[in-house]
């Protein structure tokens, strides 16, 4: 009888151990961008062809960097601002803020000899075509420019650096904003990270799946200004380990022995 409760007991550590140790580590298949290989035929894809995302349109509170270039000096351009002379912070964060149009509620701007425009729901291609037709009737031979001055993406959850990040690219994806933020922890679950963007009646919410190679072909590969993206943690991340427990294995097996023997002795 006494052998038969030692070999139960010595049974239920090992069930114990298994458990503890299968349940505490991420799977590397949880880790890993871009799995599962598409095939074309025979041939394993390795071209994708990205979803024309829809276009960004200047919405109330957004600032818009605006600059008309033309052969006249600065003084002789009614169209020219003098806020990068008169500036030396222009190129920061606030120096472009504050020289920058900023759309009102009703969205226009004060555009300068012109008055009020209205840009809302303009494209940023659209708002230049629009600026450049207004300066054309006042000057020749202008070029007009017309950029978001402020790119924000929002980054929330597991990620090695979360917070708010500018971005001076126009063509930024995904992966360019983990980047940004230091990449993701390995507690984060790839395979539902959540993207909030902002649209004309209010947020959209939409699930992506980072492990999966096809969100290469997604038409939310883009990012857009003012995205939000949420990485959740995996299930149990309080128990769970980053790397393998090597350490916490050797002192479990030696305090079990240590067990073990003290039971047989007694």
């Amino acid at each position: 009888m006494k052998f038969y409760r030692s070999k139960f007991f010595y049974l239920s550590i090992l069930v114990v151990l298994i458990i503890l140790f299968s349940t505490s580590c991420v799977p590397m298949k949880k880790i890993k961008y871009l799995q599962s290989e598409v095939k074309k035929g025979d041939a394993v894809q390795t071209t994708f062809e990205h979803k024309k995302s829809e276009d960004f349109k200047i919405q109330p509170g957004d600032n818009l960097y605006i600059r008309v270039n033309n052969a006249l000096s600065t003084t002789e351009n009614i169209f020219s601002l003098d806020q990068e002379s008169r500036s030396s912070n222009y190129y920061n964060d606030v120096g472009i803020y504050l020289n920058s149009y900023r759309v009102s509620d009703s969205g226009y701007i004060d555009f300068p000899f012109v008055g009020k425009v209205f840009l809302k729901d303009h494209t940023l291609e659209q708002a230049q075509e629009l600026l450049q037709s207004i300066v054309d009737d006042y000057l020749k031979g202008t070029t007009v420019i017309v950029r978001l001055a402020i790119f924000k993406v929002t980054m929330l959850g597991e990620f090695n650096r979360p917070g708010e990040y500018s971005v001076y690219e126009s063509k930024f994806n995904i992966f360019d904003a983990i980047a940004q933020a230091g990449d993701l922890t390995t507690f984060a679950k790839r395979n539902k990270i959540y993207l909030v963007r902002q649209t004309e009646s209010g947020s959209k919410v939409v699930h992506l799946d980072l492990n999966d190679i096809g969100i290469l072909e997604s038409e939310y590969y883009t990012i857009m200004p003012n995205d939000i993206i949420y990485a959740q943690p995996v299930k149990g991340k309080n128990f769970a380990f980053r790397e393998f427990p090597y350490s916490l294995i050797f002192t479990t097996i030696s305090t079990t022995l240590l067990l073990i023997n003290f039971f047989k002795t007694n």
